[in-house]
This record gives C-alpha cells, structure tokens and sequence, in this order.
C-alpha cells in the first residue's frame, strides 16, 4: 500500500497526503532557498520526524516498561550546510518530567529515543545532537 501522495502546487510548494488517514500537509522552500518559508520545508520535515520519531519510541518504551512519560516535549534546531546544500546537524532537545524515574528508567527510554527508526536511517555523517533533560 502507498504511503503518501505529494502533489506540486506550483510556486516550490508541495501538498502530501498521507494514504491511510487523508491527513494533509504543506511544504514550501524556505526563505534561504527561493521559497516563501511558509510551512515546513522538506528538510524542516527530515529534521522534525527525527525528534517525533524518539518521542515515539519512548512513549513505546514506557508502555512496555510501565514508566511514567510526563511532560514530554521536544525543541529542534537544523543546521544546513551550504556546499553541497544539505542538513549537516540535527539538534534535539528533549525534555519531560523526571519525578519519579532512575537512572534505569533514563536509560530505557533514551536508548528507546537513540535508536528509533529514523535515527537509524539518516547517514551517518549528518550529525545528531541529542539532548535530555528531567525537570
């Protein structure tokens, strides 16, 4: 089965729908790059399913393991490279309520966030910077 459907809308902005849900999203070339920077760019997208990809695994981890998840929230920062153009950096960080949970728990769900699907399929000379943080 597909998993999308993109549409160019013409003016470097692009209309994706997910297949299964109908759900629809919008993508437009930053500013630095001819576009309006009007919605996510492509490479908005690549940084930010980084960081919804590792809250995803944790939420996973906490389920199995019966740990609390409070809180969670996740910044992201992406740094491009200009020669070639491309994402060099990814910036995540994430923070959620520590009350309650040990250095065990810390380690199930960073490894869970370390190693979710799409940590493991960027390249391996796009640098990751991730960050945890317990309030």
């Amino acid at each position: 089965m597909d998993t999308a459907t993109v549409a160019y809308l013409g003016e470097l902005r692009t209309e994706a729908t997910h297949v299964r849900s109908g759900n629809v999203l919008i993508t437009d070339a930053p500013l630095d790059n001819k576009g309006k920077g009007e919605a996510f760019s492509p490479t908005d997208l690549l940084a930010t399913s980084l960081a919804s990809c590792m809250m995803t695994l944790m939420g996973i981890a906490a389920d199995e393991k019966g740990i609390a998840l409070n809180g969670l929230n996740a910044r992201v920062v992406k740094h491009m490279s200009t020669a070639p153009r491309k994402v060099e950096r990814i910036e995540v960080h994430v923070e959620m309520d520590g009350n309650g949970l040990g250095d065990r728990e810390r380690a199930i769900l960073e490894n869970a966030a370390r190693t979710c699907p799409v940590a493991r399929s960027l390249r391996e000379d796009l640098v990751q910077d991730l960050h945890f943080t317990y309030r």
